[in-house]
């Protein structure tokens, strides 16, 4: 019998005050209630049964996910979908349709009135599918009970080519970060070649790139008007496919798909203007042509207000996985079901990493009110236990930061803010951070509220200009280190030696070293036992076997035995990734060495372990074949 819901939370508080752990006829009562609380339907339908139930005779926008549905913030179809619900449309979700067979599922809801969306999932299907060394993963953390095998590789084409199959004259419109990241000409790294965008390949009739909240608005706003879909050729933030297109003054015109198979130096060249424009206020159309197509990517939106970002993360998600899933557990959700996600965007602008690609370097924060109020949701979950796992966002200190001079950042179109050297226009005050954490801290229920994102040190050890700016830094490096860390705290110096780490676009070295010193200053001074886990990367363009011979001498001296590492893995529409595939630097033209081989990555990455006495003969041996006997009796010892 179901509880009322009141009783449950009571009851739930109860449990947190006196530790024990609430029954599980508590947790289903709340599961069963929480449906019956957002509304009758709490959840978006997923099935004919689903959608009779609510009386529905049409659907408006039918989705298809290659992830399980979680109704929750951080998974795309549920963003989109809770988006479009909020503008009055009717919204199914079909997750994981199997693409074999008969194609039941996606015929089982019929035709929607306005469109299909397809999205892969909150991954890109192949590196949700292979290791770094192509080999294929045995699970998948976005479905349910880690079950592989669930959604096809390159799912952007193979679902809409069967939607198109089986309905040639409905509109599907393709998003998410597999779509977003090869939406022009780009290097696929396990086909091992240049692939040309993905609308060459997926019939879908449009692309919406990065976060898609504002496109997919505007697009069912002008929809609902009238306009044929056809004619919508100038919505930001979205791309097409055309046989003929007019070039306007301000586009830029890149190398065709053709001249970069033929020329890397073509692909390096264009992947300049692709990463400018992407971080761009005012950024320009882009054409591209492929055989005797063009593709067309519109300019992004501005960043979204607080406002905008607010009404997205405020949409009444039930923050659970859908009901079907009762009795399975889905890694990815369990992850992030207690953290929070404050800001969208990022500044830092690494080179391996697809942020800026996707949700640019502006940052677009939450207001206070927004975070508290689903801090206090995920307090009355019945199985939360007074800790929340992250405070966090892309990197999680760079909450509300911008500009001190908008007009500046308006003319910008510098992938980082803070690479080589921290922007002078940067505001990067911490007290808003800190107001926050103050304020989530004090919620009742809530014991410990723990940041599980990257910090930015380099953002924290900076000398600004404004004496105001250098204490919110250090008081927010001393709270972050007393309260907010779960006995681990996750760094990413990626690399040792400043020619590797300015290839990456990341600080000098000398700069962890100066965080670690304050984190044990720190530790000591609050009697704790925290521990610093630093990330690192082989293999990344640019690094030898000497340097990574360098970085575990270094790693050595600070009696680190390395945990967190990884063999660089190119992913579409990164620098890094473009300097892999044609030996060149966009920005400088300049050749670059890259480790390509098995051989050469293994040769690299045995660094990492150069305590394990597996790998000392084999380091050796490599130490003396290239004559650095010094480095060899720096690591080992004469």
């Amino acid at each position: 019998m179901c509880q009322s819901l009141n009783t449950i939370r009571y009851k739930q508080k109860l449990y947190q005050s006196t530790g024990n752990k609430p029954s599980i006829i508590i947790i289903y009562n709340y599961y069963l209630c929480t449906m019956k609380t957002f509304r009758p339907e709490a959840w978006l339908p997923t099935t004919k049964k689903e959608v009779d139930a609510r009386g529905w005779d049409y659907i408006d926008v039918i989705l298809f996910s290659g992830d399980a549905y979680v109704d929750h913030p951080s998974f795309g179809a549920a963003v989109i979908g809770r988006t479009l619900e909020a503008m009055g449309l009717r919204v199914a979700i079909v997750p994981q349709p199997d693409w074999r067979g008969d194609y039941r599922d996606f015929k089982k809801l019929g035709v929607p009135r306005l469109f299909f969306g397809v999205s892969p999932g909150a991954m890109d299907s192949m590196i949700n599918h292979y290791t770094a060394n192509k080999r294929l993963r045995s699970d998948d953390a976005y479905t349910p009970d880690r079950r592989a095998g669930m959604r096809p590789d390159y799912p952007s084409i193979v679902y809409t080519k069967i939607l198109k199959e089986l309905y040639p004259d409905v509109p599907v419109v393709l998003g998410g970060i597999e779509a977003s990241l090869r939406r022009l000409t780009h290097y696929d790294y396990w086909q091992d070649k240049l692939r040309p965008g993905i609308l060459i390949d997926s019939p879908a009739d449009l692309l919406i790139y990065g976060m898609g909240e504002l496109p997919i608005r505007e697009l069912v706003t002008r929809l609902q008007k009238g306009e044929a879909f056809d004619q919508l050729r100038d919505i930001r933030q979205t791309a097409y496919l055309t046989d003929k297109e007019e070039k306007k003054t301000d586009d830029i015109v890149l190398f065709s798909h053709e001249e970069c198979l033929r020329d890397k130096l073509k692909q390096a060249k264009n992947f300049r203007h692709i990463e400018e424009e992407s971080n761009k206020y005012n950024a320009s159309r882009i054409l591209q042509q492929a055989g005797k197509q063009t593709i067309v990517v519109n300019p992004p939106f501005p960043p979204m207000t607080e406002a905008e970002v607010d009404a997205s993360f405020d949409l009444p998600y039930t923050r659970l996985p859908h009901p079907k899933y009762k009795g399975k557990t889905i890694p990815a959700f369990e992850m992030i079901k207690f953290s929070v996600n404050m800001h969208r965007g990022c500044f830092g602008g690494c080179a391996f990493c697809t942020i800026s690609a996707h949700q640019g370097k502006f940052i677009a924060s939450r207001s206070k009110e927004s975070i508290l109020k689903e801090v206090k949701a995920i307090t009355e979950m019945p199985d939360f236990k007074g800790n929340l796992s992250d405070l966090g966002g892309p990197s999680a200190n760079m909450y509300r930061m911008k500009g001190k001079d908008q007009s500046i950042c308006a003319k910008c179109k510098k992938p980082s803010c803070i690479s080589p050297v921290i922007c002078k226009n940067l505001n990067a005050d911490h007290t808003p951070l800190l107001d926050i954490y103050k304020a989530v801290d004090r919620l009742p229920g809530i014991k410990r509220s723990f940041i599980g994102s990257g910090i930015r040190y380099d953002l924290l050890l900076h000398r600004y200009d404004d004496e105001i700016v250098n204490k919110s830094a250090q008081s927010y490096t001393e709270e972050l280190i007393a309260r907010h860390v779960s006995g681990r705290l996750k760094v990413a110096p990626e690399h040792t030696e400043d020619n590797v780490l300015k290839m990456m676009r990341k600080p000098s070295f000398e700069q962890f070293g100066q965080f670690k010193k304050i984190f044990d200053r720190v530790n000591k001074q609050q009697g704790l036992n925290q521990q610093l886990i630093p990330y690192f990367i082989s293999s990344h363009p640019g690094c030898t076997e000497e340097d990574m011979a360098k970085l575990a001498i270094e790693t050595k001296k600070l009696h680190f035995q390395l945990e967190q590492v990884q063999d660089f893995t190119p992913t579409p529409m990164t620098l890094a990734t473009e300097m892999y595939y044609t030996g060149y630097h966009p920005y400088t033209l300049e050749k670059v060495y890259t480790a390509r081989t098995k051989e050469q990555k293994l040769a690299q990455r045995q660094f990492f372990f150069w305590y394990k006495p597996e790998f000392r003969r084999q380091i050796t041996q490599a130490l003396q074949k290239m004559g650095k006997k010094d480095l060899l009796n720096k690591l080992f010892g004469r």
